[in-house]
């Protein structure tokens, strides 16, 4: 009898244990993928589904196991050598190839945020509220936040607001798909097509970003993680990827049910409100506004924080700054301007008056261009840069590089096909 009572409370504290551990390690990846489906990407996917209803729906699927190839590898560098992407580049390849890299992640930071600005700002057009208000708002919080936060308490934030993303899985159930489109939709895909390859392009762009791979890889190493949290962060990185397609499927499937499906074929957005649209038939006007407020403003705030933040890590993973949210503003003092830098470029492009569904479309395809140099980098670094037991090396070192390949290449010619031929 005592040793059954012994054994259930070893199991118990066990379970109890690996609980801890796992809340103690998990983070990073859920909230590096949250930030993957920002602005930018929802207006990606429902523009895809305003336009071609289900034909963009299998791509979404197939990027899930992409996405978390490309991330898993970020996080064995991270853990194993215990240093970010740019600095690990810069060890083994020199300096200029370094900034070389950062450069592609500054340009795609860059892009990010104007595109979570854009989203924030037309939420604010859908309430009355200009857009230098919400613009200013976004300024302030995202700056105070920071520069008054520790890593954990960041992280801890920006998967709260960030889980406001789950709104789009209920809209895609109340948008009621006919099974029979959906199913036609995930087999019709017109490649010759340069709309539908510029679109391709843009939802590349979307969901295997540069950003995610520098934020993550300096993410882990910035809370402390090491070689032995390796499986627990993989699980991490491994939920982040499903949930994050699957908003990215919601918002996608939501807008072709409704606003595609009811329009034989001829939808388009034109501003942040067409896509709540979609939303207000099933729950109401008020109701509908205000849960895709609180789910685009929650995707372009994780992704704010994610992006500016890891312009900040990568320029200082090449120059050697002061670059870890453990540090305050007076210790570390070029890391948090580059942040503040960053974010007000972002603020400034939103409000010069530029068409914000397009420019978060260009912005998504800027992002499958510069594919090929991130990834190379990446699949370089895990052959190179790692100890034999944790080496990229056997079969599966050439899937990842088919998987890679594949990705930039796909990426780059759906967007030159797509810009050549006029799509947008």
């Amino acid at each position: 009898m005592l040793d059954t009572l012994t054994r259930r409370t070893t199991r118990r504290v066990t379970a109890r244990t690996a609980v801890l551990m796992w809340l103690a390690v998990a983070g990073p990846g859920l909230t590096v993928m949250l930030a993957d489906t920002d602005a930018g990407s929802l207006i990606t996917a429902a523009q895809s589904g305003a336009t071609w209803g289900y034909s963009l729906l299998l791509v979404q699927i197939v990027l899930i196991p992409i996405v978390y190839v490309v991330q898993e590898l970020t996080v064995r560098l991270g853990l194993v050598t215990g240093r970010g992407h740019g600095e690990l580049i810069r060890e083994r390849f020199g300096v200029g190839w370094a900034w070389l890299s950062v450069s592609t992640l500054v340009i795609a930071c860059a892009g990010a945020i104007v595109t979570e600005m854009s989203g924030i700002a037309g939420v604010g057009l859908m309430w009355g509220v200009p857009k230098w208000v919400s613009t200013s708002a976004v300024v302030v919080f995202l700056v105070t936040m920071v520069s008054t936060g520790s890593y954990r308490r960041v992280e801890r934030i920006a998967i709260g607001v960030g889980l406001f993303e789950a709104v789009f899985l209920v809209t895609m159930l109340l948008a009621g798909p006919d099974p029979n489109q959906v199913a036609r939709g995930m087999v019709d895909m017109p490649l010759s097509n340069p709309n539908y390859m510029f679109l391709v392009a843009a939802n590349i762009g979307a969901v295997v970003m540069p950003w995610m791979i520098f934020y993550h890889q300096s993410a882990v190493v910035d809370k402390g993680l090491t070689v032995k949290h390796l499986r627990i962060a993989r699980w991490d990185t491994a939920i982040g990827a499903v949930v994050t397609q699957l908003v990215m499927v919601g918002m996608l499937v939501t807008v072709a049910a409704t606003l595609w499906a009811n329009s034989e074929g001829d939808a388009s957005l034109d501003t942040v409100r067409d896509i709540s649209s979609a939303i207000t038939p099933h729950l109401g006007d008020l109701a509908g506004r205000v849960l895709f407020s609180l789910g685009m403003v929650g995707a372009a705030l994780i992704a704010a924080i994610v992006a500016s933040l890891t312009a900040a890590w990568g320029i200082g993973e090449v120059t050697g700054y002061k670059r870890s949210l453990e540090h305050s503003p007076r210790e570390a003092p070029w890391f948090y301007m580059v942040f503040a830098v960053v974010i007000a470029v972002g603020a400034i492009t939103v409000l010069s008056g530029v068409n914000l569904i397009q420019l978060n479309l260009y912005v998504q395809v800027m992002n499958a261009l510069l594919l090929p140099t991130v990834l190379t980098f990446l699949y370089l670094l895990a052959r190179r840069a790692l100890p034999d037991r944790f080496r990229l090396a056997g079969t599966y070192r050439w899937v990842v590089l088919a998987i890679i390949a594949g990705t930039a290449g796909l990426g780059v010619y759906a967007a030159v096909i797509g810009i050549v031929g006029g799509g947008s």
